[in-house]
């Protein structure tokens, strides 16, 4: 295969800069990068691709391999994955699944432990995933995080398998994801204090700014069961070193119609910086967990997209 050019506007977002270039791809690794300001005006972006900062793949009636084929149309070009409702009903079995399934294609998965099953001690489930499973678990290079904490009330009473459970995920030095919708004060003070890093159920500035500043991450929701984007857009100029993206529940039919790529097109079109809508569509989450994204530089393997001045994404590499 002989080299190929890409020509835009590259979006430099770690050095806050966008400039008109040319990108020479060779077999599919970046082999160089020259900035060229004759080029005409108007020409597409250039950027790296978009994250799901939080997201059940199951929602999606999908395997992985397959809801990769439909988020990269979208600009997507990895997720961060809570495997909960197949481990609710599987156990270990079913997060093993997904994992290997997800081998089928080339796209960022970033698995998590879910550390919630069941969720209540009210619930019937197929499965229980104690301590022991949870550590077996958060050895595996695949899993990257403790997925979301939503018995916030075993954390405030320090309920022993709970603790143990974020023990564990500090022990490989792993981020832990919260879930408490409307917590504050004192015990909002306590869960954040546990090490419990993001939330994702926010439904007001008000909540949302109180974990900020108690140094949480703000996971920005618009799924098909919770939308709390019109909310918390503001956040994205507000806070934009702590703010990222999510679906949570992405139905099949709504992921056909758009995804994170949608969520940032709107927010441009609200008046959001630029550069901050791009810090939370990818960079703010690729610094959180720790994600192995492509970077647009040299040596390194093509990872991008294209996109015109509306966000709509015209090409996934």
């Amino acid at each position: 295969m002989g080299n190929v050019e890409i020509k835009g506007n590259l979006v430099d977002v770690i050095n806050e800069d966008i400039y008109k270039a040319v990108i020479t791809l060779s077999d599919g690794v970046i082999v160089s990068i020259e900035r060229d300001d004759s080029l005409p005006d108007g020409m597409d972006y250039i950027m790296q691709g978009l994250i799901d900062a939080h997201v059940h793949i199951e929602s999606s009636m999908l395997t992985p391999a397959e809801f990769a084929r439909i988020a990269v149309r979208h600009g997507v070009v990895g997720v961060v994955t809570d495997p909960h409702e197949i481990a609710n009903v599987l156990g270990e079995p079913g997060v093993d699944f997904m994992i290997e399934d997800s081998k089928r294609v080339r796209f960022n998965f970033l698995f998590g432990t879910p550390s919630c099953v069941p969720a209540t001690s009210f619930e019937t489930s197929g499965a229980v995933l104690g301590p022991d499973a949870i550590e077996r678990l958060m050895k595996r290079e695949e899993v990257g995080v403790l997925s979301e904490m939503m018995n916030y009330v075993g954390v405030l009473n320090d309920d022993a398998d709970v603790m143990a459970k974020i023990e564990i995920a500090k022990k490989y030095g792993k981020p832990i994801d919260g879930h408490a919708p409307a917590l504050s004060g004192d015990g909002l003070a306590k869960y954040a204090s546990a090490g419990i890093s993001t939330d994702h159920e926010c439904s007001t500035l008000q909540e949302a700014e109180e974990k900020i500043k108690k140094g949480m991450k703000i996971l920005i929701r618009e799924g098909s069961a919770a939308r709390n984007f019109d909310a918390l857009c503001p956040l994205i100029d507000m806070y934009p070193d702590d703010v990222m993206m999510c679906a949570d529940d992405k139905h099949p039919d709504d992921l056909l119609d758009g995804y994170i790529d949608k969520m940032c097109a709107e927010a441009f079109k609200r008046g959001c910086g630029l550069l901050n809508v791009i810090k939370a569509g990818f960079l703010n989450a690729v610094k959180h967990y720790g994600i192995k994204h492509g970077k647009i530089k040299v040596g390194e393997r093509a990872e991008f997209i294209i996109l015109d001045e509306n966000w709509k994404v015209k090409q996934t590499y």
